[in-house]
């Protein structure tokens, strides 16, 4: 067969069978598999459906849907949500999260016993005044109930000026009563629970806790309380942490003799034991390894009992995920050899039949199922479904992990993504224009998992760097505290040298780079917009322009996080205004694109509108795009298609000055 050349044109300007259309069509998200029994369960965000459905595959191969339509597995306690549901015995108990227009919104638990079944509400609809939401749910068998946080909200005063109070508890739902029970306290009295685990025998209840202005990541404390005649933990005994120790995901041995967690004692979060009856913490397998993560969500899980005296667990090892079994006994670690490079959400059977969340660079995010015994995996569902179209593997661009020299004599890392398209060539001594991506959080990492809306761009003749900056997770606790106090500086410094460094290489075309983020991304990307000059453009998807603002509107979770990345406020109110770009408008000239969500709680809208209505009046170009019925973070098909194109276009248009074809 003859040759067919490759097409010479401008980077930038390539056409790309990687489609907006085709990456919401065939996308989904996939999250928090469970084994139980013999069926293997996992959740699936449609933006299609504008829902959360849960799924259940059994050994015959054969997947079903559980939750009928509309019912949405979601939650909204620390606004995050995460660990929205969870089986038992064939039974699912999950949070619901929708609601007809018009109406308070259902964020009742339900349970479903079967596929098609209706569900039956386990918690009464609040008083007008009260909404109750819940997650992080675990059952008591014994005890016939489901033990979990709830997050009351509750608002008061007259209208126009009420003041919403926010309470968080661990609570206990009954499973037999007759009436929807909205919970009895257990344990109370800090601003935050999360991980309600019980002992094998129900005897022990184990959990954690944290205050403001602390996150999880930056300062939890590990109970443990017995339980008493009335189904109470009494006499809770703080047995790790602090205020300067982030501990993640205790786990009961399945005999029950010890407690298992993870924490960053030593820099690093590695695994330790606790022995019930000694009360001493030893490590399990320690080294420079990271076997937690920032807990934005609910629901976690790195690592699960394979047996008695074997855990399969996973962790980052300088941001590439691996996964490992470990020998109790020994204290021995034995990589397992995968074709992943990024593993979440470890579960077991106990025994040799594992479950987890995996993808890799040229690999979707997968639902797999793991053979321990054989060491054998089964790929049950990926996040985009490849198989009728193999060819589209040929526009891929692996990610090539980068280190680079930043500011203060550091290194700071990414994820650098060249680009390819089998169907084009660029001219001779063209460089390519490169777009910088910062991630949210910040407290959180870049993916190495395959993921089409970075291939959208590489595939068109875009470079992408993906910058896992200081502060970022996967690189020890050091490494995330040098984000301290610094939120806007180092962050933006490590996205300029990223840059920098890769034009200096020869990679990419220095003139003709943007940069791109979602909420705290969003809000690096305009600060490096308006406090540095080297971006030519940019987009901010509901990203922050005023901090201070941010500081007195956000919701609980984050409401003191601000204190740890800037510092307190009110008392550092000037800091504040000079970290925050919108005060500094009249810095920004460069081209900017805003995406933001009419109903977001985390970022309102009001911060955008002010950023865009102050960029308009001194005739910058800018773009705005208000997505209706979306918050933080965008789950509807159309709009996420929409935002994709939109971006692309405006920086055809007002940056790489090329010629487009969709």
């Amino acid at each position: 067969m003859p040759t067919v050349r490759p097409q010479t044109a401008p980077y930038g300007s390539w056409k790309s069978p990687i489609t907006s259309s085709r990456i919401t069509e065939q996308s989904i998200g996939l999250s928090e598999p469970m084994i139980d029994g013999d069926d293997i369960y996992w959740l699936e965000q449609r933006p299609k459906e504008n829902r959360y459905a849960i799924v259940r595959w059994s050994r015959s191969g054969s997947a079903e849907d559980i939750l009928p339509a509309p019912y949405s597995a979601r939650t909204r306690v620390h606004e995050y949500g995460g660990g929205a549901w969870t089986v038992s015995d064939g039974v699912v108990y999950f949070s619901n999260d929708r609601s007809a227009p018009g109406q308070k919104p259902d964020r009742r638990l339900f349970r479903i016993d079967r596929r098609g079944a209706t569900p039956v509400a386990l918690t009464p609809v609040g008083p007008p005044d009260t909404d109750w939401r819940y997650a992080d749910g675990t059952i008591d068998r014994g005890r016939r109930r489901w033990i979990g946080v709830r997050q009351q909200h509750t608002t008061a005063g007259p209208a126009g000026s009420q003041e919403e109070r926010v309470e968080n508890t661990i609570v206990a739902v009954s499973l037999q009563g007759a009436e929807p029970d909205p919970g009895t306290v257990l344990v109370s009295g800090h601003d935050f629970f999360s991980s309600p685990r019980l002992s094998p025998d129900g005897r022990w209840m184990a959990w954690l806790a944290w205050d403001h202005p602390n996150m999880p990541w930056v300062g939890t404390t590990l109970y443990l309380g017995e339980i008493d005649r009335s189904g109470i933990p009494a006499r809770p005994t703080a047995i790790a942490g602090g205020a300067t120790e982030s501990i993640f995901q205790p786990q009961w041995s399945p005999d029950g003799s010890a407690l298992f967690f993870v924490s960053d004692r030593t820099g690093w979060w590695n695994l330790c034991r606790y022995d019930v009856s000694r009360r001493s913490v030893d490590p399990v397998a320690p080294r420079q390894a990271e076997f937690g993560q920032a807990q934005w969500v609910f629901g976690l899980s790195t690592y699960a009992f394979a047996g008695q005296d074997r855990i399969v667990a996973a962790y980052g090892d300088r941001g590439v995920g691996r996964l490992a079994l470990i020998g109790l006994a020994s204290n021995d670690l034995t990589e397992i050899g995968l074709p992943f490079t990024d593993y979440s959400y470890v579960r077991t059977d106990g025994a040799d039949l594992a479950v987890f969340r995996g993808g890799g660079p040229d690999t979707p995010a997968a639902i797999v199922r793991l053979d321990l015994g054989a060491t054998t995996h089964q790929i049950l569902k990926q996040a985009i479904e490849l198989t009728r179209d193999s060819e589209l593997a040929k526009y891929f661009s692996p990610a090539q992990p980068v280190e680079f020299p930043t500011t203060g004599g550091d290194t700071a890392f990414g994820l650098y993504y060249p680009p390819v398209n089998p169907d084009y060539a660029a001219p001779a001594g063209e460089q390519p224009p490169l777009m910088v991506k910062s991630h949210g959080g910040p407290t959180s990492a870049a993916s190495s998992t395959l993921d089409l809306r970075i291939q959208y761009w590489t595939s068109r003749g875009i470079a992408v760097l993906d910058v896992n900056y200081r502060g970022s997770t996967g690189y020890g606790r050091e490494y995330r505290n040098r984000l301290h106090r610094q939120w806007g500086i180092v962050d933006v410094d490590d996205c300029v040298n990223g840059a920098g460094f890769l034009a200096d290489q020869g990679l990419v075309d220095r003139r003709r780079c943007v940069i791109s983020g979602g909420s705290a991304g969003g809000y690096t990307t305009l600060a490096a917009l308006t406090f540095r000059d080297f971006f030519q453009g940019g987009a901010s998807y509901y990203g922050v322009s005023d901090v201070s603002a941010l500081a007195r509107t956000t919701h609980k979770f984050e409401s003191r996080y601000l204190d740890w990345l800037i510092g307190k406020y009110p008392e550092e109110e000037a800091l504040y205004r000079q970290r925050s770009p919108l005060f500094h408008v009249d810095r920004l000239a460069k081209p900017i694109i805003f995406f933001q969500g009419d109903e977001d709680r985390i970022v309102p809208p009001d911060q955008t509108e002010k950023m865009v209505d102050a960029l308009r009046a001194r005739n910058v170009p800018v773009g705005f795009f208000l997505l209706t019925g979306e918050q933080h973070g965008f789950r509807q098909a159309a709009n996420i298609q929409r935002t994709l194109d939109a971006e692309l276009y405006f920086y055809a248009v007002q940056v790489f000055r090329s010629g487009l074809r969709f």
